[in-house]
C-alpha cells in the first residue's frame, strides 16, 4: 500500500507544471510520463519500456538503414541519418541530407565522417539535442575520426573505441581469441608469405586445397581458393603485401552466421542462421555474401547447440577483452563429418541483423540490439541471461525469414533510368512479381508470396559490376536442402532485376569515371 502510494505521488509531481526537471543520479533510469522509476532494470519488460520511454536521441548513422530495420517502433526518439534515401522521403524517421557535395568514397567510414560533417546533419542534430548532450549515435562502421566528430557534436559512441574494434575485426586476431576461448577454427596455420613455394612449406600439413584470407576486407574480395601455382600467381600482390594471412585447409562446407551481444550480465545469443554465398545470379565475387535464412530446422539440433555453446564461450572471450556490445560469428559447418569451425567475427551489426532483429524470438521478448543499447546506456541492469539464451534456442522461437542482396552481377555500366520501389511486392502463380503497397517494415510481408524489398540503386545511379540494387526480405526459405536457390528465390531475383532499367553510357572512359564515383564503387559493402 505504501509502496502504491509512493508511486502516486511520484508521477503527480512529476506531472506538476511546478516540478523541477529532474536530473538523474547515475544507475537509474529516467523518470517519463507514464512511467515510474526504476534503481535497477531486472526483467525484460522493464528493458521495453525502458526504451518505448526513451527521450534522449539515438541515430544508427550509415549508408542506408538496412541493418536496423524497424528499430525504431521498439525505442522513442531513434532516428536513422543516411546518405541513400531508400523510401523516397516517405520515411519519417530516416535523415537524408537533400545537398550532396562530391566526394569519393572508400569505405563506410568515409560516408559516416562526411555525413557528420554535412551541415543538413549537423543542424539536425542540434535542433533535438538537449544542451550540450547531443545524444547516442551508432555505427554500422566508424573510425577514430568519427569519434573525434561526436564528441565535437556531443554525440555518445555507442561502441567501445574504434581501435579496439579494429583490432577484433582482424581474421587473425578472431583466431587467437578463439584458441584461447576453446573455440576451434579449420585447422590453419598463421604465416608471412612470400611466394608460391612458401605457402607450400608452411602449409605442408594441411594439403594442397587450400584457403588463403587477408587480416581485414570482405570475404567475396579477400578471401582467396589456392589449389595451383596458377591460382596463387592470380592473387599474389595481396597475399604477398600482408604481414601475415591466415592459411587453411579447403573443406566441403556450409556457411552460417549467428549474432550476439556480449553485457555485463553475460553474452546473449541469437539463432544460427544459413548463409546464402557465391551464387552467380546476386553476386560477381566467388565467396561473396549474398543473403540469409532463419528458421528453426538450421542444420542439426547438434550442430545448432554447437554453434550456440561456441558463441557465447567467444562472447565471454571478447568481454576479457574489453570489448562489449554486438557482434557477428560467421561458422563453417563441414558437411562430411559435422564439425563447427569458427569462420570470422564482425564486432558490429551486420547484414543478417535485419533477420535477426524482427524474427519471433525479437518480438516476443526484445531485439538483439536493444541488449546493446542497453549495455552502453547509463542504466544499471541485472538480467538473467541464461535463462534468456534458454528461452531462444527453442524452436518455437524462430519463425522463417530469409533475405537476398542483389548486386548488378554483368560487367556492363549504365545509368539507370527505372528502379523498383521500397514496399511490398507480390508474387502471382506465374512468378512474376508486382508491386503491392508502401512499408517500411519487413513484417508488412504477411506470406511467402510477398516480400520487403529495400531499394538501394535508384533512377539516376550507376549500374556497375557489384552495385548493390537492393534487399529482398521474405518468410520462408529461398534455399533447398542442397543449399541450391530454389525456384521461388529464382523467380524473385529475375522478378526485380526486370523492374530495372538503364541507359548505357557507350563510352569506356565516362564508365570508368562513373564507377570510381559511385558509392562504393564496388570496393567495399555499404550493407
Amino acid at each position: 500500500m505504501l509502496e502504491s502510494l509512493i508511486r502516486w505521488l511520484r508521477r503527480l509531481f512529476h506531472n506538476s507544471p511546478a516540478a523541477p526537471a529532474a536530473h538523474q543520479a547515475p544507475g537509474a533510469t529516467p523518470v517519463t510520463d507514464g512511467a515510474t522509476t526504476m534503481s535497477q532494470i531486472t526483467t525484460i519488460a522493464d528493458v521495453r519500456r525502458h526504451f518505448l520511454n526513451n527521450k534522449e536521441p539515438i541515430y544508427f548513422i550509415s549508408a542506408t538503414n538496412f541493418n536496423l530495420l524497424g528499430i525504431g517502433d521498439w525505442v522513442g526518439n531513434f532516428r536513422h541519418i543516411n546518405y541513400i534515401d531508400c523510401f523516397e522521403g516517405q520515411q519519417r524517421n530516416v535523415f537524408v541530407p537533400k545537398e550532396k557535395f562530391p566526394r569519393d568514397f572508400e569505405s563506410i567510414e568515409d560516408i559516416n565522417n562526411y555525413l557528420l560533417e554535412h551541415k543538413e546533419v549537423i543542424d539536425f542534430i542540434q535542433s533535438r539535442a538537449d544542451g550540450e548532450n547531443a545524444g547516442v549515435a551508432a555505427f554500422l562502421m566508424f573510425d577514430e575520426h568519427t569519434e573525434e566528430v561526436c564528441k565535437q557534436l556531443g554525440l555518445r559512441v555507442a561502441f567501445p573505441p574504434a581501435t579496439l574494434r579494429q583490432r577484433m575485426d582482424n581474421k587473425i586476431e578472431t583466431v587467437r581469441i578463439g584458441n584461447k576461448a576453446g573455440v576451434p577454427s579449420v585447422p590453419n596455420v598463421l604465416a608471412r608469405v612470400g611466394s608460391y613455394q612458401e605457402l607450400c612449406e608452411v602449409s605442408k600439413d594441411l594439403g594442397n586445397d587450400l584457403v588463403v584470407q587477408t587480416a581485414f576486407g570482405d570475404s567475396g574480395h579477400t578471401t582467396f581458393f589456392i589449389a595451383s601455382e596458377d591460382d596463387y600467381y592470380k592473387h599474389a600482390e595481396e597475399i604477398e603485401a600482408e604481414s601475415e594471412v591466415k592459411i587453411m585447409k579447403r573443406i566441403n562446407c556450409r556457411g552460417s552466421a549467428i549474432e550476439a551481444c556480449a553485457t555485463r550480465c553475460g553474452t546473449v545469443v541469437g539463432p544460427l542462421m544459413t548463409e546464402l554465398v557465391g551464387f552467380k545470379s546476386l553476386t560477381p565475387y566467388k565467396g561473396g555474401w549474398c543473403g540469409n535464412e532463419m528458421f528453426a530446422g538450421a542444420f542439426t539440433q547438434e550442430i545448432r547447440d554447437k554453434a550456440r555453446e561456441y558463441t557465447f564461450k567467444f562472447g565471454e572471450a571478447l568481454r576479457e577483452e574489453g570489448y562489449r556490445g554486438y557482434f557477428e560469428l560467421d561458422f563453417l559447418i563441414d558437411m562430411d563429418n559435422g564439425e563447427v569451425y569458427l569462420g570470422e567475427l564482425n564486432p558490429r551489426v551486420t547484414g543478417a541483423s535485419s533477420l535477426t532483429n524482427v524474427a519471433a524470438f525479437a518480438h516476443s521478448d526484445i531485439p538483439l540490439f536493444l541488449f546493446h543499447l542497453l549495455e552502453f546506456s547509463d542504466v544499471d541492469f541485472d538480467l538473467d541471461i541464461n535463462e534468456i539464451n534458454e528461452r531462444w534456442s527453442h524452436p518455437e522461437s524462430v519463425d522463417s525469414w530469409s533475405q537476398l542482396v542483389i548486386k548488378h552481377t554483368d560487367e556492363s555500366v549504365d545509368l539507370l533510368t527505372q528502379a523498383p520501389r521500397t514496399g511490398v511486392w507480390k508474387m502471382a502463380g506465374d512468378g512474376s512479381v508486382s508491386y503491392d503497397h508502401y512499408s517500411y517494415h519487413p513484417h508488412a510481408a504477411e506470406n511467402d508470396s510477398e516480400g520487403f524489398f529495400l531499394r538501394i540503386s535508384g533512377a539516376g545511379d550507376f549500374r556497375y559490376e557489384g552495385a548493390d540494387l537492393g534487399i529482398l526480405i521474405t518468410r520462408g526459405r529461398l534455399m533447398d536442402d542442397d543449399f541450391q536457390l530454389n525456384e521461388r528465390a529464382k523467380a524473385w531475383i529475375d522478378g526485380i532485376r526486370g523492374q530495372y532499367a538503364g541507359q548505357s553510357l557507350q563510352d569506356p572512359v565516362v564508365e570508368e569515371v562513373a564507377v570510381s564515383h559511385a558509392v562504393g564503387g564496388g570496393n567495399f559493402k555499404i550493407l
